[in-house]
């Protein structure tokens, strides 16, 4: 962080240098020029070298690429047994690399949608409360720069990183895929899979954004942390247990839930990130797929069991996109909101 006040010093001396050689010289050229830098990137670029070169982002990059390596072995191994037993989805056979398992690994999709909020948590719990544990906050907003800069930057930063290497990895998968079964994806399962990757990238910026909040939140970098996690934990595992719970206590013994019940199940389900996140990938991964919720026999009758096209799976899970996105944004308002209101005293 100190390379980056400097830095920030030194750009800013060289733009005030060239805005008074402009106006002496009566022209605004030099103060537009190509070679100055905008601080807010100074800050953006800094903080991507410093999780790159971080050992707990290096950590789980090796994880995560690991397991999603691993599942994809799994499925190259059983992806003839599933083309056999489906008729319906031979159009859709390269899509088969990212939903097959052997029962013992989960699929990549999963193992996405465990360990990637632990990427976003990982890149933001510290993102705000470590610059006031090591003194650097003030250096920081002394310096002419506006002070939203420095949430922002870090957000963006974090995003950059996060999409690169989710891309990377869809595209990895896609290339052992197309050398190890010799088939190349066809237009629609290119357009699922880049769909699929953008909502997984949504999917962990909710969790770096609640990240962030927890960092301003918080004082201690790793109170931020475990509130993290043990939030992470109970959309993940005890959320859709304390709601079998409270219908399995509401609905007597014996009686099964009707389709309206279903339905407010499922809706109450809905509300944690990690469900949205999982209907998404169902429909995408699986063009046959048709619907989210129980369906009536009318709704059925006269139904032909064809794949729907990507635009109409698209339209299917619209929702749950939107919702995610605007879990989103609604976090990095709130830390948005709550880091501008600070008393700037507190932060000297």
């Amino acid at each position: 962080m100190k390379f980056t006040i400097n830095t920030l010093k030194e750009e800013i001396i060289m733009s005030h240098n060239s805005q008074a050689i402009s106006t002496f010289m009566g022209s605004s050229v030099l103060s537009h020029s190509k070679g100055e830098v905008n601080p807010f990137w100074i800050i953006v670029k800094k903080e991507i070298a410093d999780h790159i070169r971080s050992w707990r982002f290096g950590i789980l990059v090796i994880i995560i690429g690991l397991t999603c390596l691993g599942s994809l072995y799994v499925s190259l191994q059983n992806i003839a047994d599933a083309l056999q037993k489906s008729k319906v989805d031979d159009a859709f056979a390269f899509l088969k690399l990212y939903t097959v398992s052997d029962g013992k690994m989960p699929p990549y999709f999963v193992f996405l949608s465990f360990l990637g909020p632990l990427l976003g948590i990982s890149l933001g719990f510290d993102a705000i409360n470590s610059e006031y544990s090591r003194g650097t906050i003030s250096r920081i907003l002394s310096q002419p720069i506006p002070r939203d800069f420095l949430i922002t930057a870090k957000f963006t930063a974090s995003l950059i990183i996060i999409s690169m290497m989710f891309l990377l990895l869809s595209f990895l998968v896609m290339g052992i895929g197309i050398i190890s079964i010799g088939i190349a994806p066809t237009v629609e399962e290119f357009t699922r899979v880049l769909l699929f990757t953008i909502a997984s990238i949504v999917y962990v910026s909710f969790w770096l954004s609640l990240s962030i909040l927890l960092s301003i939140k918080f004082e201690q970098a790793s109170t931020s942390a475990l509130s993290g996690i043990s939030i992470w934990l109970f959309f993940t595992v005890f959320y859709s247990i304390l709601v079998n719970v409270v219908f399995s206590i509401i609905i007597p013994a014996g009686r099964k839930l009707s389709i309206s019940g279903i339905q407010t199940k499922l809706a109450i389900l809905r509300i944690t990130p990690n469900q949205l996140f999982t209907d998404i990938t169902n429909v995408l991964l699986s063009p046959q797929v048709r619907s989210l919720g129980p369906l009536s026999m009318e709704q059925m009758e006269g139904a032909i069991p064809t794949p729907l096209p990507v635009f109409q799976s698209l339209l299917l899970v619209w929702p749950q996109f939107v919702g995610l996105i605007a879990g989103t944004i609604l976090c990095f308002f709130f830390s948005y909101l709550l880091f501008m209101r600070k008393d700037v005293k507190t932060l000297m």
